[in-house]
């Protein structure tokens, strides 16, 4: 490994970030330095409780519910209250829910659900439950 002497670093093209967790330097010859970024492959991913086709299903319910443009994203993580939704709209969204799903759902856990994916972990598990 080279050390580095001097007191700046400097590029002749801006540089853009770069989500990396390896960085490499070295020298060419004297005076010259290479700076490296290598991307590395992420090690884990975060991945969701609830079923794929649950979260499909509340996601077209949610989009239905509230009218989303076409073309807006709307995913597990995605909030009500981002998508414009307001106290009155969560709970037909619920109710929407309650009648896809043939389930009931109690006031308490209806006032914990915040996103897609909140909605669809509880829907599993009162389907699990029935």
């Amino acid at each position: 490994m080279a050390s580095v002497t001097g007191s700046a670093l400097s590029f002749a093209r801006p540089v853009k970030a770069v989500n990396t967790s390896s960085l490499s330097f070295s020298t060419a010859r004297k005076g010259d330095a290479f700076l490296r970024l290598h991307p590395v492959p992420k090690r884990f991913a975060i991945c969701c409780a609830a079923k794929r086709d649950t979260v499909d299903k509340v996601c077209e319910i949610v989009k239905k519910q509230l009218a989303v443009p076409e073309g807006t994203e709307v995913c597990g993580a995605s909030k009500f209250s981002d998508l414009g939704a307001d106290s009155l709209d969560t709970v037909e969204i619920v109710m929407g829910l309650e009648e896809e799903f043939g389930i009931s759902v109690e006031e308490s856990s209806a006032q914990s659900i915040a996103t897609v994916e909140d909605a669809a972990e509880l829907i599993d598990k009162l389907v699990d439950a029935k």
